[in-house]
């Protein structure tokens, strides 16, 4: 005797379900493409205002007789190009573009390797040290330039300054005791390094150091289980990893240290014999001192064209090499 079973209907819920046609997947809605802009526009317009209108302003008096009595009376007159054959043809100019290069160019190379040499030493600091290292950097980072520098200029006072008094006491170079540090161009411009670095540092070191404490440990392992040493683990693992970092602190000092301004103007300027003038000093001399802020404002402008010039120079061979800021 056989059986056999039957298999259980479906119900008349499964097959109207079966039977419906599944619904697609329901898309994603878009963003609408103007948002972006939409929520740059705030910054845009606050860059445009704060940085846009100045600089227009800038080079609409290169193009003026804008002196002293037209500051009073608003009688302006439209000199052309004649503010910029002036500067041409000025013999301070040549010396002031060499020495201005020449001196951002020591401002920046001191300012990345002392930044590099303490990011690298805050890494391999414990904890307790770090922060007190992170602390001081963003104590000093948080003075005030003209404050700073009034402090620096009391160090290296020639009577009464601490610097000397302590070299004096050292015997190794002789008597200090009434040394002017701002002398001569080259101590002056040695003074003036000094402090900028001592400035510009923190945010060097902690940019850098934030770098370094993002790249795997575990890279560093393998190098050591290698046998690499310092200097090769540094030129292959650490250096490549910083270099899109490095790029952009480099491009950052230029524009900062190409425009010192206030420590030069407070410790010494622009002497002694204008050996310490750079474009920002004597764009300020230009305006205030011979009166004719054309010729200060045209002097301010090729200062901004230069910058702007080596920035896109830089940033081309960045994106020619492969790499991304």
């Amino acid at each position: 005797m056989t059986t056999t079973t039957r298999s259980p209907r479906p119900s008349a819920a499964r097959t109207r379900a079966a039977a419906r046609p599944t619904r697609r997947a329901r898309r994603p809605r878009r963003e609408p493409r103007a948002l972006p802009y939409l929520l740059l526009l705030p910054a845009t317009a606050v860059l445009a205002l704060v940085l846009g209108y100045p600089l227009t302003r800038l080079g609409v008096i290169s193009f003026q007789d804008y002196g002293l009595r037209a500051l009073f009376t608003g009688q302006v007159g439209w000199a052309g190009l004649a503010n910029y054959r002036a500067i041409a043809d000025d013999p301070q100019l040549v010396p002031v573009l060499l020495r201005t290069a020449g001196f951002c160019a020591a401002l920046v190379a001191g300012t990345l390797g002392v930044g590099l040499a303490v990011a690298l030493m805050m890494v391999r600091l414990g904890p307790a040290m770090r922060r007190a290292v992170t602390f001081c950097l963003i104590a000093s980072w948080a003075m005030p330039p003209v404050a700073g520098t009034l402090v620096w200029q009391w160090l290296f006072e020639p009577v009464y300054g601490v610097v000397n008094w302590a070299l004096t006491q050292t015997g190794l170079f002789g008597d200090l005791s009434q040394h002017d540090w701002t002398s001569s161009p080259l101590s002056a411009f040695a003074l003036v390094w000094l402090l900028v670095v001592w400035q510009s540092v923190p945010f060097v070191a902690l940019t850098l150091y934030a770098g370094l404490s993002q790249i795997p440990r575990s890279y560093y392992e393998a190098a050591a289980l290698d046998g690499a040493g310092p200097w090769r683990t540094f030129r292959v693992i650490t250096l490549p990893f910083l270099r899109p970092i490095l790029a952009l602190v480099t491009i950052l000092s230029v524009i900062w240290d190409f425009n010192v301004f206030t420590q030069i103007w407070i410790l010494t300027q622009g002497g002694p014999n204008q050996g310490t003038t750079t474009l920002g000093i004597w764009s300020f001399t230009k305006a205030f001192s011979s009166d004719s802020f054309g010729q200060g404002a045209a002097v301010a402008v090729v200062s901004v064209l230069l910058l702007f010039g080596i920035t896109v120079v830089y940033v081309r061979r960045l994106v020619r090499s492969g790499e991304e800021l």
